[in-house]
Order: structure tokens, then sequence, then C-alpha cells
């Protein structure tokens, strides 16, 4: 089913999510105070400074402390390509460059790992023994509750906080983590299977060697003003380092040791024509006008299918489909582009289109049918070499 395409603005991004994907996710629709499309990407890039990065970037409070970028939900999309943000980086004082780019590379070995494994990443290096279903969150913890608000209000958080929920949801109340890791994927904007299934898995302790203890000295320490207004500040229930949860080793596949032929995984290395395109199709993976399909054909219409059935079964939080939506307005100020809501073999089936490779199985799925006569290779920031994916060190020293 074709769509209008969105006017510009979240107000109007906002109508439109309410009246054409109302029945897909929490209505009426919210927005984040983070605004999509790439001409917002652009303003963030070109005010980014990073100095003082490596000392600040754990700082939860005040807001004005913190030293994350915010960059990921345009990062996460597409609009904001990682080796653009390496690059610019590139005269900062040294240790925040060091810091800053081993968080990009973290994303991208995260997007290695997930490209190679699929859905193979819903088990880590060990399992837990046993996991509750209560899907519930304490009541009455003052850095529990301001996480949640700022989670559920704007779809954000700093890396910091995403550990105290994780290390709270599984080791203090023992909870399922992939339960815990689909409700973060339900609100971030930034939510993805590969960095947020990994986190989740590293601060678990799960896909680690030790997993990550949230306590009170964490919150006094950044952000201490949460302890002080606690109404449980004088019983409060995680004054002490908790236990570890029970876990036990399991095998893992031998792919994720090595690759004998990384482009099977990673995609093409250059560009794969097979005809001429008519159409260039996008995915929420890839919507930035740099993404390589669309800025080399820009004559042609882009086209973005909201998989309805993978709507349906997600349930995404309205703020996330309200900023793809603001994307794809805000493209469409600078072109033509085509909504449409369905199964995208089924919309662009018999096309003739340009796709960017995306990292991840739905894709291969989906391209599959689909046919694309004129494939792109992904922008990597590091080129697959096929290595060890066991861990990010592995990996790194794999390159």
């Amino acid at each position: 089913m074709w769509l209008p395409t969105p006017d510009p603005g979240p107000d109007a991004a906002q109508a439109w999510v309410d009246e054409h994907l109302g029945g897909l996710t929490d209505t009426p629709a919210q927005a984040s105070s983070l605004r999509g499309g790439q001409t917002e990407a652009d303003r963030r890039l070109a005010s980014l400074d990073i100095t003082g990065y490596a000392a600040s970037r754990n700082e939860v409070l005040p807001t004005g402390a913190r030293g994350a970028t915010q960059l990921s939900p345009w990062i996460r999309h597409g609009l904001l390509q990682l080796p653009e943000v390496w690059a610019h980086v590139g005269d900062t004082p040294s240790r925040d460059r060091q810091k800053y780019r081993d968080e990009l590379l973290w994303q991208e070995y995260a997007r290695h790992w997930y490209a190679r494994l699929g859905s193979r990443t819903n088990r880590g290096i060990r399992s837990e023994i046993d996991g509750a279903d209560r899907g519930s969150w304490p009541e009455g913890m003052e850095c529990v509750n301001t996480v949640l608000d700022e989670l559920h209000r704007d779809g954000w958080l700093v890396n910091q906080t995403r550990m105290w929920l994780a290390s709270q949801w599984t080791i203090r109340d023992g909870n399922r983590w992939s339960d815990g890791e689909d409700y973060f994927f339900r609100h971030l904007l930034d939510g993805s299977r590969a960095a947020n299934r990994l986190g989740w898995q590293w601060t678990t302790g799960v896909g680690s060697s030790k997993p990550y203890g949230f306590s009170r000295w964490q919150v006094n320490k950044r952000a201490p003003e949460l302890c002080v207004s606690c109404a449980r500040r004088e019983s409060c229930p995680i004054e002490d380092w908790p236990e570890d949860r029970a876990t036990t080793a399991v095998d893992r596949p031998m792919s994720v040791r090595r690759s004998n032929d990384p482009t099977a995984d990673h995609g093409p290395l250059r560009v794969m024509p097979h005809g001429t395109p008519s159409l260039v199709w996008l995915t929420a993976e890839s919507l930035g006008d740099q993404d390589p399909a669309l800025a080399s054909n820009p004559e042609l219409p882009a086209v973005f299918v909201f998989d309805r059935a993978l709507l349906t079964e997600l349930r995404l939080a309205s703020k996330r489909l309200v900023f793809l939506t603001e994307c794809l307005s805000d493209l469409a100020t600078r072109r033509e582009v085509r909504v449409a809501l369905g199964d995208p073999v089924e919309v662009l089936g018999g096309e003739d289109v340009a796709a960017t490779f995306t990292p991840v199985p739905g894709w291969d799925r989906r391209a599959a049918a689909i046919g694309p006569v004129e494939v792109h290779p992904w922008p990597w920031l590091r080129t697959p070499t096929g290595g060890n994916l066991q861990s990010f060190s592995a990996w790194r020293k794999s390159l």
C-alpha cells in the first residue's frame, strides 16, 4: 500500500505515524527531542567537539557534564557513516580521539559480529541457568526511575545508564537478558540487534567473562543527586555489590573464529551491476544522503517500505517510527521519496532496484527475493577479513 510522502517537522511526523502506522505502535505518537533526518545529522556532526571526552564520557548528571556525543541514532540509521565520523575527530586531543575512536570501532565490531552470525547472536558464550519472567522494574529507586523516564521520553541513554538498567534487570532482578534487550530495542532510537544485543551480553556476563555489577557506588560517582532525592536512600536495595548470576558455558559456532569467505556475510567489496536500475531501495539501516546506492543514482526515486509484518511483531515505540518518518520527510525535500506499507518483496519485486548491501540477515532474505540489479558495498570502517570475532580484542588483532 503506497502512502503519502510525510511533510517535514516533528508535528507532521507524529500525525503521519498516527494516521498510517497507528495500529502498529503506541498511540498517540510521541516524538523524541532528537530530530530525525540528514539536516539534523549534519548539524550535529558539524558542532561535534570531543575535547574532554575520555574523562567525561561516563558522566550521567548533571546533563551538562556529560561527554557522550549522542550521535548514535544518526549513526545507527546511516545518516552519519562511521568512516565520516572517524575522520571528523582527526584533529582532536590524542587521548580523547583514541577513546572516541575505540567506541566507533566497538560499533563496527558489533556490525561485523552480527553480519556473520545473524540470529545465532541470541546466544552468548555463556547461558543463564535460569531466568525469571517478571518483566517489571523495581519501584521507588530514583536511579532506575530517572533513567527509565529518559528512555521513554527521548529513546536515548548514555552508555553508563544502559549498563545500570541491564545489570539491574538481569543480575539484580533475575530476569532474562533477552527480554531486557527486546525492551531496549523497542525504545532506543539507536536500537539494533548488533550493538544493543552485544551490549546486553557484555554487561550481564552472558557474552563476557565477568558481568557488570550495578551498585550505589556507581550512582554516587556518576549522578550523586539521584541518591540524595531517592525515597529509598536509607534502605538502598543496591547498597552492596550484587552476586554474580549463575551461568554455564555453551558451545559457539566455529564461524565466530573464522570465515573463509567474508563477502558471503559482509557483502561485495565493489559495485555489483546486473542491469539499469529505476529505483533506489532504502532500509532503516541506511537512510542518509550518502547511502552508496542513493548517492550513485541521484536522479532516481528512493523507495522505503515500512514492513507491516515486522512492525507487527516488534511493536516499536512510536518515537522510533517518528524518527524514521522525519528522516524520510527530510530526504524528500531534496529528491523524490516514495513510501509504502506492506511486504518489501511484494512492493519491490519485479522492479529494477539499486540497493546498498546491509549487514543484517533480513536484508539478505529480502534481497534474494527482490533481486536488485545493482548492489553497492556497505561503507565499512574496517574491511571485513574473516578473522576472529570471539571478542572485541580478538577482532582488533585480526584486522
